[in-house]
């Protein structure tokens, strides 16, 4: 129990040296961090309570839901009634009133149309309801009407949606642990450490980023577009950087290739040094796009995002090899932002901010200082208790706690883990129990010598007996940590972390660390007696 080769003492050694060595960052400025190798930038990220950052709150709009519901509604009743067999030909239909309705031209075809809507329509979650009625008024007109449930499911599913996007957006603004969850039933919290201007984040969270391309409707008559009528089968869009000085253009309805079909998004430059975005296409994107282009050579084409035409260039030739360029009045920046939205896919809901707050590093450097107070008062109490209580003994448990305190923060560098408040006080607590198992263990010593066992013996069974108990108490205490860092969110999680971290660390160092020094110094000295 006592013997440990010289094997075992590097092992004990090595994890402990690289925790402490991976911990020295997180005390230096970043100018010096930087110009460490790249294994030594490991640093402890801090939190919105300790750096300070950017809290939004976004809201969804569930009328915004219903609406493309209804789009996407009718763009599937035309398609199935006129590609089944036979055709069914129908009127216009109208979407007033936040219903879909038209009529059959043939009365005998009503109840086929009927047969053919119905399946596409499905389930509502549980609740055994539809998400879309389809019924026939008037014998010859069918309306299609969504459901309560129909519309809070879809809501649920877009706001899930909509927070995984925000998600790899955020993320790809090199951002780390950022707090995304939602709140209620439409609206997203947001909160990101060390962003202390938020604008940049609001405009990327911002942007729906509905990619469409679509041809450009030159038969359109230009007097009309300007008052915002297009013929039947295009529509007026608002084109702000339109050279011919009119705001509109009147672009065709059917979309060529739309966002849904990019597989990526980087921000370049052309041939005249301007910024611009470079799209790619997955297979099936880059085979429309290039029959497209290839029937419309010498035609403009529209690059459609989030309703606003940003350019509309001329198709000089069949675009082949899946890969486009999206051009406009672009900064390095604003084409930067676009390239990540497209990248991160598009919101299915417009996002608003309804609430906006800027956590300033002041609050941060107090809540440090307050937590480092209350962290020094920790270690010196608990230094003084062990070492008037076991002596050297005691000592031995103090540098334990030393490297243990160390070792954690090394380790939250190496996971790219955040401290927050709630850390901190994790840290304390840490500190305070890491030498509950030095308790145990010391006063099993003091019992077996007090049975009559020699020294070695007492050593022995001290570490042996006690590290049962001690692994009991520790195993309910990560149950409890665990639960904790699965379910909680923010501060809870963050608590989690250094209170799991800080379990296993302590461990070690209060059991494993502590037995290797005293078996070297029994080895050394051979004491004949011990004070306990």
């Amino acid at each position: 129990m006592l013997n440990f080769s010289r094997w075992a003492v590097f092992a004990i050694i090595l994890p402990l040296a690289i925790g402490v060595l991976c911990a020295v960052p997180s005390f230096l400025p970043d100018s010096v961090v930087t110009r460490l190798p790249g294994f030594m930038q490991t640093r402890v990220n801090l939190g919105l309570d300790l750096s300070g950052g950017s809290h939004l709150l976004l809201e969804a709009s569930t009328q915004d839901v219903a609406k493309q519901r209804l789009t996407n509604m009718e763009e599937q009743v035309r398609t199935e009634l006129r590609r089944g067999d036979p055709r069914i030909a129908i009127g216009d239909i109208s979407s007033r009133d936040g219903k879909l309705s038209f009529m059959v031209r043939d009365p005998s075809q009503v109840d086929a149309a009927v047969e053919r809507i119905r399946p596409l329509t499905q389930g509502a979650g549980l609740t055994g309801q539809r998400d879309f009625n389809v019924e026939v008024v008037n014998s010859s007109t069918i309306v299609i009407t969504p459901t309560e449930a129909g519309i809070n499911n879809a809501v649920k599913s877009a706001m899930e949606v909509a927070t995984e996007v925000i998600r790899k957006r955020i993320d790809e603004m090199g951002t780390r642990e950022p707090t995304i969850q939602q709140q209620g039933d439409n609206r997203i919290v947001v909160q990101v450490p060390g962003l202390q201007d938020p604008k940049a984040l609001k405009d990327l969270l911002g942007q729906t980023a509905k990619l469409e391309f679509k041809l450009v409707d030159f038969t359109a008559n230009p007097a009309e577009v300007a008052q915002g009528r297009a013929p039947v089968g295009s529509e007026v869009l608002p084109y702000p950087d339109n050279p011919s000085g009119v705001p509109l253009i009147a672009v065709k309805r059917q979309v060529m290739v739309s966002g849904e079909d990019l597989t990526d998004a980087t921000q370049g430059y052309d041939q005249n040094n301007q910024a611009i975005v470079n799209i790619r296409f997955n297979g099936s994107g880059g085979r429309k796009f290039g029959q497209v282009t290839s029937q419309n050579v010498n035609r403009p084409f529209a690059i459609i995002l989030d309703g606003k035409v940003l350019s509309a260039p001329n198709i000089n030739e069949p675009i082949l090899g899946g890969s486009a360029q999206i051009s406009g009045n672009f900064t390095v920046e604003s084409a930067n932002q676009l390239a990540i939205a497209l990248r991160s896919g598009k919101l299915p809901v417009a996002l608003t901010v309804v609430e906006e707050r800027t956590v300033g590093p002041g609050l941060g450097a107090d809540s440090i200082r307050a937590g480092l107070i209350a962290s020094v008062i920790a270690v010196v109490a608990v230094a003084l208790f062990m070492f008037v209580s076991y002596g050297r003994f005691g000592m031995y448990a103090n540098l334990a706690v030393a490297i243990n305190v160390a070792v954690i923060l090394g380790v939250m560098g190496m996971l790219g883990a955040t401290l927050t408040l709630p850390g901190i006080a994790g840290f304390v607590l840490t500190i305070g129990t890491a030498v509950d198992a030095n308790v145990l263990i010391y006063e099993r010593i003091r019992e077996e010598r007090r049975r009559g066992r020699n020294v070695v013996q007492s050593i022995e069974h001290g570490y042996k007996e006690a590290s049962r108990t001690i692994f009991e108490a520790n195993v309910t205490h990560a149950i409890a940590g665990g639960i904790m860092l699965a379910l909680g969110s923010g501060p809870v999680k963050g608590f989690a972390i250094v209170l799991l971290i800080g379990i296993a660390t302590s461990v070690f160092t209060a059991v494993t660390f502590t037995r290797m020094i005293v078996a070297n110094w029994v080895r050394r000295t051979r004491p004949t007696d011990i004070t306990i």
